[in-house]
């Protein structure tokens, strides 16, 4: 079992495009409607919007590989690429995805510390992401990680206005 990270550029596009869709549809298909489904989806991952994403020097991606086939991706912001004003000494973890069949293989934990590790290397004193309140098992994995609920804010798929908390964790003492 070999897992790498890379960083994505714009030559991986498609591909970003791809496991971006893949992965959301997979985690929250069976919570939302297939309309409201298809408007996130359409307006998230359109080749332009991730264009934009990619080329925004605030914002990295990474693919993690598993056996040398894509397995996932992570998104981190930084200072005005941020969802929220957050503030300059932190880092947002947008997007931690996996596909189903390489999940429980601690590829998420990998992507996490990769975002440590970014946050780190940028001098971000803590890090912050939004989870879906229902998404239960991401909520376990975050505080198993040492991530408190510091807030919650309005995410909308589609036209349905849905709650993500807040989570937030201090990168002292690392």
């Amino acid at each position: 079992m070999t897992i790498k990270i890379e960083k994505c550029t714009v030559e991986d596009l498609l591909e970003l495009q791809a496991i971006s869709q893949e992965t959301f549809q997979e985690t929250f298909k069976d919570q939302n409607s297939t309309d409201n489904m298809n408007v996130y989806l359409e307006r998230a991952f359109n080749f332009k919007q991730l264009e934009k994403e990619l080329s925004n020097p605030s914002s990295r991606f990474f693919f993690v590989y598993f056996n040398n086939e894509i397995a996932g991706y992570l998104k981190v912001n930084m200072d005005k690429a941020q969802s929220e004003e957050m503030g300059d000494e932190l880092l947002e973890i947008e997007r931690i995805y996996i596909k189903s069949k390489f999940q429980k293989h601690g590829l998420g934990k990998c992507l996490l510390n990769k975002a440590v590790e970014t946050a780190l290397e940028c001098k971000k004193t803590k890090i912050w992401l939004g989870v879906w309140e229902k998404n239960e098992n991401a909520i376990a994995f975050y505080k198993k990680k040492g991530f408190v609920q510091t807030g919650a804010h309005s995410f909308y798929m589609g036209d349905e206005e849905q709650v993500d908390y807040i989570m937030t964790k201090t990168l002292d003492g690392l």
